[in-house]
């Protein structure tokens, strides 16, 4: 945060998990990459940030994180005003970026070394992620020995294992084959499921919103700024063919073109 603004004691509606006030960001001052965008996220609750490429997704992603700061406005988590990165936010990348010189059990063992949690402690908490992510025969391989998939479910294991609150993630299965991809999303699903943590997930992806959310939020670019916000009331797992998913695409479609044009 600016030193000048003075932080509020707490935010309008203060019962949300996540509350998002009214906040701008300008990476330059001809570029307003996000103008008064309010949101109110409960716990618990798995949204998509959806929309086409420059309208702010991952901007606001990072400003949650605590990697940027407002130009305007203020984000609170659990009532307490976000001024810099911090452990109840875990972030997972597009890239992965794992530790190259850490084994995988080193890697998902390094968020609660630095929280100060004894070893005993840290080994068994990972491994407990290694487990959920069905890699625990692996613990003791290299991320140079594993496939793109595997990855990133070493880079979720290590974002759980070092206990947030809230959990962003950037397109983590972007780059993945169709495939894999299918399968993350369907182990998120029951990771969130099982941890129920607070998701907040970027995609360009229609049909992996409708399939993962339980909210989703279409965005719309120059500036940034939320254009529709949707409960997604099907029951998971959810069927790609019915015609309720049929329906919500089509409309998120629709959404998503308007907002490019």
């Amino acid at each position: 945060m600016t030193a000048h603004r003075p932080v509020p004691g707490r935010a309008d509606g203060s019962a949300s998990f996540i509350q998002i006030d009214s906040i701008s960001f300008s990476f330059d001052p001809a570029h307003l990459a996000l103008r008064s965008v309010k949101l109110s996220i409960p716990k618990g609750q798995f949204v998509c940030l959806l929309g086409p490429s420059g309208c702010g997704k991952t901007t606001l992603l990072n400003l949650i994180a605590g990697f940027l700061s407002p130009s305007d406005g203020y984000i609170f988590v659990n009532g307490q005003v976000i001024d810099g990165p911090g452990p109840d936010r875990g972030m997972v990348f597009q890239d992965y970026s794992l530790f190259p010189w850490l084994t995988i059990q080193g890697n998902i063992e390094f968020g609660p070394s630095i929280a100060g949690l004894p070893a005993k402690e840290r080994r068994e908490r990972a491994g407990h992620y290694l487990d959920m992510v069905n890699l625990g025969h692996i613990a003791d391989r290299y991320p140079n020995e594993l496939s793109g998939g595997m990855k990133q479910r070493v880079a979720i294991a290590r974002a759980l294992a070092a206990g947030p609150k809230v959990l962003l993630m950037d397109e983590p299965f972007a780059a993945l084959d169709a495939m894999t991809r299918n399968h993350l999303q369907g182990e998120l699903i029951r990771i969130h499921e099982l941890e129920q943590p607070t998701i907040l997930f970027v995609t360009h992806n229609i049909d992996e919103a409708i399939r993962l959310a339980d909210r989703v939020l279409v965005m719309s670019p120059n500036p940034g700024r939320v254009v529709r916000d949707v409960l997604i009331d099907l029951e998971k797992p959810r069927v790609r063919t019915s015609l309720e998913f049929a329906r919500l695409y089509d409309a998120f479609e629709a959404d998503i073109g308007h907002a490019a044009s």
